[in-house]
């Protein structure tokens, strides 16, 4: 009787029966944390966060420190935005790459396109869907004329300044040839910084001429992957259970949640207070970046 009970409570049996209560990233189950990025970048209003390093750099942080994972997915929806922000999610990205020594899977959603394309370019590989759109590899600014508008209406524009292009390309005075060119200048040294990054990660992958890869157009998927700009159609739960095996876990990383995160944490520093506590003040701009926003997504089509 002796033996026979312990036969059932040593060995092999004992430790398999045991791992059952162990956390999966201790049962040798493989693991690939997914972090979701999504949003205009850097579109920041009070009620209206676009996506900055600052509030996704805890989310990259906890999904490269689990432990044993075998990789880092993300999971990208964005038609870009600033490029500075883009860049520098980007190279979070890759530093935490490097310094975990793991690979990042991309997963383009509806659209990765301008920012959008230069972050989902800190993959090593970049999967799409046969309908996700990529690319737009160019930089594009823009505003209004209103000078005839206040002309009109009797209003007369008093603008006063210290420096000789501090109103530059002011939206109430006279377009100034000058200050286009200085602006397409800027643009052009943008562009340069974004085609050198998009050259130093996807490399000899890359299968289009420059005149073609880097003029502001964008495709659809397949075309993408022909182009070098993405390695495959595929999608995540597929593609990690093929490479990892069905019984890979995807935990989600997601941001804080909560009423005091929902409240503060739409707050970027020095936004000022909640438009909703400043009355209708806030208004004017929350309109102007909701209009914005929506021309963004509705050049691709969403």
């Amino acid at each position: 009787m002796a033996e026979q009970f312990s036969d059932r409570v040593t060995g092999p049996r004992l430790f398999d029966r045991l791992k059952e209560y162990l956390p999966a990233r201790l049962r040798g189950v493989p693991v690939v944390p997914v972090v979701r990025l999504s949003g205009v970048i850097g579109a920041v209003t009070p009620l209206r966060p676009g996506m900055t390093l600052s509030g996704i750099a805890r989310m990259l942080e906890r999904a490269f420190a689990i432990t044993n994972a075998r990789a880092v997915a993300l999971v990208i929806n964005s038609p870009g935005g600033s490029p500075v922000q883009s860049r520098q999610i980007y190279l979070r990205i890759r530093q935490l790459a490097a310094e975990k020594k793991l690979p990042v899977l991309v997963f383009v959603e509806d659209v990765a396109a301008s920012g959008g394309y230069m972050i989902a370019c800190a993959g090593d590989e970049i999967f799409c869907d046969p309908s996700s759109i990529l690319g737009s590899i160019g930089v594009i600014g823009g505003t209004f004329g209103f000078q005839e508008a206040i002309k009109r209406l009797g209003i007369e524009r008093r603008l006063y300044t210290a420096g000789e292009h501090k109103a530059m390309l002011d939206p109430f005075l006279p377009e100034n040839p000058d200050d286009v060119a200085r602006l397409k200048a800027i643009q052009r040294e943008i562009h340069a910084i974004f085609i050198a990054l998009v050259k130093e990660s996807r490399g000899g992958r890359l299968k289009g001429a420059d005149d073609v890869l880097f003029t502001g157009e964008y495709w659809v998927g397949d075309t993408a992957v022909a182009l070098g700009l993405a390695d495959a159609v595929g999608d995540l739960r597929s593609t990690l259970r093929a490479r990892y095996g069905d019984k890979v876990l995807t935990p989600v990383i997601a941001p804080p949640t909560g009423l005091l995160s929902s409240l503060f944490g739409r707050r970027s520093p020095g936004a000022g207070s909640l438009a909703t506590l400043d009355g209708i003040s806030g208004l004017p701009d929350e309109v102007i970046s909701a209009l914005e926003t929506r021309a963004i997504w509705a050049k691709f089509g969403f």
